[in-house]
C-alpha cells in the first residue's frame, strides 16, 4: 500500500501546492508516492528523514550510479560553478513571496547538491542546477485516498527545466535508470529509515521505570 509507487502526474498537479506558482514554467518529470505512511501530524518527521538522508550512502548500485554520474560530471564540466544556481540559471528562492522567503528551510545539510527553497506545514522544496538541468525536489504530506484509514504518506514530484538539447538528451538517457534502479532502490532506503524512525519513537522510555 505504502510502496514507492510512480503516480499519474495529476497527483501533483491537482493539490494545492505553492510551488505551482514559484516554478510554473518547469516541467514535472516524475511523480512518486513515497514508503512513508503516518498520521496527519507526522510530516515533521518526514522533513527529518529527508533533511538527514543521503541517497548516495544508500544501496551499493544507486552509489555506483551517483559516483558515474559525478565522475562523468567533472570529465565534462556538467557541475562547474558557473553552471549552477544564481549563475547560470536565477535562484527560485528570489520568486518565493514574503511568507515563504523569510520562513525557515528546516534543512541544514551542507553535504547535499540540492539548496533548501522553502518549508510549510504540509510541503518542501529543494533546488539543484547545473549543465544540462534546473530542478526541483517537491515533497508533499498527502492524504491516502486507497486508504481506508485515513493515514497519511510523503509524495514526492521532480520538476524540471532542460538546458536546451544537451539537458533534454541528458533526461533522455537517465530515464531507464531513474525509473527501473535509482528510485526505486532510494525509495526502499527511505522507507526502511522511516520504519526504523517510528520504531525507535514508539519504544517505551526504559530509563525512568
Amino acid at each position: 500500500m505504502f510502496g514507492s509507487t510512480l503516480l499519474d502526474k495529476t497527483e501533483h498537479t491537482s493539490r494545492p501546492w505553492r510551488i505551482h506558482a514559484i516554478a510554473n514554467d518547469f516541467q514535472i518529470l516524475d511523480v512518486w508516492a513515497l514508503p512513508t505512511p503516518g498520521d496527519a501530524d507526522d510530516f515533521g518527521r518526514l522533513v527529518e528523514l529527508w533533511s538527514t538522508f543521503d541517497a548516495q550512502r544508500s544501496s551499493p548500485i544507486v552509489r555506483a550510479l551517483f559516483a558515474i554520474r559525478w565522475t562523468l560530471g567533472r570529465v565534462l564540466g556538467l557541475d562547474r560553478p558557473e553552471t549552477g544556481l544564481g549563475k547560470r540559471v536565477e535562484m527560485l528562492r528570489d520568486r518565493l513571496p514574503v511568507d515563504l522567503r523569510d520562513a525557515p528551510t528546516g534543512f541544514v545539510d551542507d553535504r547535499s547538491p540540492f539548496t533548501p527553497l522553502y518549508l510549510t506545514d504540509d510541503e518542501f522544496a529543494l533546488e539543484i542546477a547545473n549543465q544540462t538541468v534546473h530542478g526541483v525536489m517537491h515533497v508533499g504530506w498527502v492524504r491516502d485516498e486507497a486508504c481506508e484509514s485515513g493515514d497519511f504518506r510523503g509524495q514526492l514530484a521532480v520538476l524540471v527545466r532542460p538546458n536546451g538539447a544537451l539537458g533534454v538528451a541528458y533526461l533522455t538517457a537517465i530515464a531507464p535508470f531513474r525509473h527501473l534502479i535509482v528510485y526505486p532502490l532510494m525509495m526502499r532506503d527511505i522507507g526502511r529509515v522511516w520504519r526504523e524512525k517510528l520504531s525507535t519513537s514508539t519504544q517505551p522510555d526504559r530509563r525512568h521505570q
